[in-house]
């Protein structure tokens, strides 16, 4: 009887190139552009951190100022404000899944109303959409305020929530750039690779963040009266 004789050896990777994957690099390695997009937002992170406090503490100098000031706030319109912004986020996370199969936009022929043949593009426009009404109804609260006498240098009410909300509305503005740019970038490519797909993965990373920035403003500001 003849026995087998079988190697216990663990197996190698045969000698060459780490495979690497389309427009990210080597696949053990992180893809850079994610990364480098986190540790940005974590900066960003900390400014908005630096202005809940600033509100906080002049909010505990000035309780009379808070209580009169808040009173002039629309919430019924700031959260039907903040549910379009919440809203956008959905159609961006939707965007996003198509942009990691591929699919850039509808096929050709394909009617609009037909939502489920929806790519990356149509629903990254929707987003973009939502965004700019959440905006225009950012402006039009601030009209709205400074009608009734709050400005920016009227009072540390007016400082502090002008600072606050307009500094994550210059945010928004950025992330509607960049939704523009990468909606551009799907008409002047013949193929679209995975390096532009990470584009806009990394844009909804922006997006969702300054969403939830926003939630954490609308309770400070809106609900913590």
């Amino acid at each position: 009887m003849h026995v087998v004789a079988t190697s216990t050896a663990p197996q190698t990777r045969p000698a060459g190139p780490v495979p690497s994957i389309p427009g990210q690099g080597p696949a053990t390695r992180p893809n850079m552009v994610a990364v480098g997009t986190m540790v940005w937002l974590s900066s960003e992170l900390m400014f908005f951190a630096a202005l809940f406090a600033f509100y906080f503490t002049i909010r505990g100098h000035e309780p009379g100022l808070w209580a009169e000031r808040t009173a002039q706030l629309n919430i019924p319109f700031a959260l039907a404000n903040t549910t379009i912004l919440v809203v956008s986020s959905v159609w961006c996370q939707l965007g996003v899944l198509q942009a990691e199969k591929g699919v850039v936009a509808r096929p050709a022929g394909s009617p609009l109303a037909k939502v489920s043949a929806w790519g990356m593009r149509e629903w990254y426009v929707l987003t973009y959409f939502f965004g700019a009404i959440f905006i225009a109804g950012q402006v039009y609260e601030y009209a709205h305020l400074v009608a009734e006498g709050v400005t920016l240098s009227s009072d540390p009410y007016g400082s502090v929530f002008y600072l606050a909300t307009g500094f994550h509305g210059l945010h928004v503005t950025g992330g509607l750039i960049a939704f523009l740019l990468i909606l551009g970038r799907t008409f002047t490519t013949k193929h679209y690779s995975h390096a532009q797909a990470t584009g806009a993965v990394v844009t909804s990373y922006y997006w969702h963040f300054v969403d939830v920035v926003w939630i954490a403003l609308f309770i400070m500001i809106y609900v913590l009266k």
